[in-house]
């Protein structure tokens, strides 16, 4: 239970252009966590960067989050996102780009990083603990975050229920933020590696786009991360790069399109995202052991 009572202190270097308050800041704190609701306005152009030695949440509560563009690293170095939720790790610097002038409003939940590793500690093991703080998470889909949000924001504003259910709203927030599912040992999911929601997120991406090449940093966008912190995370948790499953959704969708009659060699090159016919037919039979030409004959005599 979060007991209720003011004995941590978030600390945040930051620098902003551009941005500025609409609205008085309003805030509640409680042991571990201090609740921030700001009101801003940002013109395009503008930015800021922040970094903090305590984890934190962000989550923009109105449309005004399609403004605001996220990144791990300066402007122009790094994949930016519109995440509506996000979760940032403690240390992990944060810059913001603003593409549209407008309002936009946000909660931001700052957690004391000893006491939410104890919290967590005690549910899963502490290194699957560990491990879900050192990820960041720039989700676009909120889901029912967002509704549990707006009612702690209500709850910042202006007080009006007991402090247990702030609790809970709290709880809720980052049981469905942070990326525990694995931890649990239900979802399927290797520990370290992505999350259920991001291996679908960038599946789905992959498929929509088997017909050209995808580079790393376009699926790392998709979920948020930075490049280099997506291929480690991938390699960690399904044990191959991001390339070689690439490759093997490409060589899958070809062997579906060899089961026909009706596409030629070259076309379904072109459709899976090979370079021509016989790139595909090198990749085919590093995976398969034998060409396409030959896997097509063999499996409709089968």
């Amino acid at each position: 239970m979060l007991v209720l009572r003011m004995t941590f202190r978030p600390r945040m270097t930051a620098f902003t252009e551009g941005i500025r308050a609409t609205d008085a800041l309003r805030w509640r704190a409680w042991d571990g966590v201090v609740a921030d609701l700001w009101c801003a306005e940002g013109v395009v152009g503008g930015g800021g960067h922040y970094v903090s030695p305590d984890p934190r949440i962000v989550i923009f509560l109105d449309e005004g989050a399609s403004a605001v563009r996220l990144s791990d690293k300066a402007a122009g170095g790094g994949v930016l996102t519109s995440g509506r939720v996000s979760f940032v790790p403690a240390g992990m610097p944060l810059w913001s780009r603003i593409v549209e002038s407008r309002r936009f409003q946000h909660l931001d939940l700052h957690f004391d990083g000893a006491a939410l590793l104890r919290r967590l500690a005690g549910r899963f093991h502490p290194t699957a603990a560990e491990q879900a703080l050192a990820r960041p998470v720039m989700a676009d889909d909120s889901g029912p975050i967002l509704d549990i949000a707006r009612l702690l924001a209500g709850e910042v504003a202006s007080p009006s229920q007991h402090d247990l259910f702030a609790e809970g709203l709290i709880l809720a927030i980052l049981g469905g933020v942070l990326p525990l599912g694995e931890a649990r040992g239900n979802t399927g999911a290797v520990r370290g590696g992505l999350s259920g929601w991001q291996m679908r997120r960038i599946t789905d991406f992959m498929q929509a786009n088997l017909h050209r090449r995808v580079s790393v940093a376009e699926l790392a966008a998709q979920i948020g991360l930075s490049e280099s912190w997506f291929a480690r995370a991938f390699k960690q948790g399904r044990g191959e790069t991001p390339h070689n499953w690439q490759q093997s959704l490409r060589i899958d969708a070809a062997k579906a399109l060899l089961g026909g009659q009706d596409h030629g060699l070259a076309e379904i090159a072109a459709a899976t995202g090979f370079a021509d016919q016989a790139h595909m037919t090198r990749a085919f039979r590093g995976v398969t052991g034998t060409t396409p030409a030959a896997w097509r004959r063999a499996h409709a005599a089968g």
